[in-house]
């Protein structure tokens, strides 16, 4: 055949052969995945078992070592209900913690997250594994992210606010502290944790309780916490109109009656005070520690008649302590200390009076210190006694006591019995 034949047909059984289709390997692939899928089948549920043995008896280096295995035979994507994917991953990064690599705890949730993108406790755990490593703005980012899953979560967010906090990001913090408020309103921590963010940027932490109470005037609690930082900040004027317009929206508020109270004390407006603290004691009409503390008021402003009336009230409510007991002596012997010219007889009846109150004073327990000490080192001539009453009139030892009479004491009622050695 000469070579002009030849060549054609040649080039016809090349072309021939070039055009016939490769061979279809879908039979081969099929029957490839079924192989593994058998594989599978019986590994998965070994090495699933084997690997919650070895994480239980804590042998942190087979557990790694098994759920190495189960991740490259993929049983997450066998069966996800006997081989749960972040049961996998997470107790896989776990071992890993246990044994202080956390650069490999990373890579294993990093490749977790590839297919679990949205699970938050993943995250959490890469963010742990960040901490570890030092690596804070991946730490950050995670949890900005983990804000983002889980916008309720109030742990998460307090995770945050510490790191920001931490890295002098007071800005970011206030943002987060204000989210978490805003979940819950009355959450003490955060509102501690903003006030100082506040301060900490530069910005006065006072804002943060007025912005509270102005957008929420409802909530009685943000008005008294917001009055409440005005008496620390020792702006009690501020703080009055809040108080007052908790009152006037509950007016059985007895803890806003006695910061109004303490305002008005404060900046020495004396009737003002007694005033809220009647309004107290009306609520609450067997409050001793009111009665007292009202007597005290009017004591401050030598408003002696009533500072008697309200100790009386104190010890009717309670003769049990010596509270009671020593504030009337606090009264007469202040007014003593007021009024005594010349030691006049009524002076040392009130003395003698004042004398008394706190021997029963100290006798019902009482722990302050009295002025029992200071009037026993005083000249007996200065607290009525025995040569005292051996002076008065026959028609007054008859009585069996002796009582003041002069103007400046007019509101002293009481009657100083005579005591037996006197007789």
């Amino acid at each position: 055949m000469s070579l002009k034949k030849i060549i054609p047909s040649i080039f016809g059984l090349t072309m021939m052969y070039m055009c016939v289709p490769p061979a279809n390997n879908t039979t081969q692939t099929a029957a490839d995945k079924a192989k593994i899928d058998s594989l599978r089948k019986v590994r998965c549920p070994r090495l699933m078992s084997s690997a919650a043995e070895y994480y239980r008896n804590r042998d942190w280096k087979q557990t790694a070592k098994i759920y190495k295995e189960i991740t490259s035979l993929n049983c997450d994507e066998w069966n996800p209900v006997y081989a749960p994917p972040q049961e996998i991953y997470q107790y896989y990064a776990i071992a890993y913690e246990q044994m202080g690599r956390f650069d490999s705890s990373e890579y294993v949730l990093l490749d977790g997250l590839q297919k679990l993108p949205n699970n938050v406790e993943l995250r959490k755990r890469l963010a742990y594994s960040f901490k570890k490593q030092g690596k804070l703005d991946q730490e950050i980012i995670e949890y900005e992210r983990l804000i983002e899953m889980a916008p309720q979560e109030i742990s998460i967010m307090n995770d945050l606010s510490k790191l920001y906090k931490d890295n002098d990001r007071f800005d970011d913090q206030i943002f987060i502290l204000e989210k978490i408020l805003k979940i819950d309103g009355d959450n003490e921590i955060a509102q501690s944790e903003l006030a100082m963010a506040f301060e900490s940027s530069g910005r006065d932490p006072l804002d943060v309780y007025r912005k509270r109470y102005e957008d929420n005037p409802e909530n009685l609690s943000y008005g008294l916490g917001y009055s409440g930082k005005l008496i620390e900040a020792e702006r009690h004027k501020d703080a009055i109109p809040i108080l007052k317009e908790v009152i006037n929206q509950d007016p059985s508020f007895k803890l806003a009656y006695r910061d109004l109270g303490e305002a008005y004390k404060i900046i020495d407006n004396l009737k003002s005070a007694a005033s809220a603290y009647k309004d107290l004691f009306e609520i609450d009409p067997r409050d001793t520690r009111v009665a007292l503390d009202i007597s005290k008021i009017y004591l401050a402003d030598r408003d002696y008649r009533l500072a008697l009336k309200w100790a009386d009230k104190a010890l009717n409510l309670d003769k049990s302590s010596g509270d009671g007991f020593f504030q009337k002596a606090e009264v007469y012997f202040q007014s003593w200390e007021n009024f005594q010219q010349n030691n006049s007889l009524d002076d040392r009846i009130v003395a003698k009076l004042a004398y008394n109150y706190y021997l029963k004073a100290e006798r019902k327990g009482y722990r302050g210190e009295t002025k029992i000490k200071y009037l026993n080192n005083l000249d007996s001539n200065f607290i009525f006694g025995k040569e005292d009453w051996f002076m008065v009139s026959s028609k007054i030892k008859r009585s069996g006591g002796i009582s003041t009479s002069t103007a400046v004491y007019d509101w002293v009622k009481e009657i100083l019995k005579a005591e037996n050695n006197w007789k």
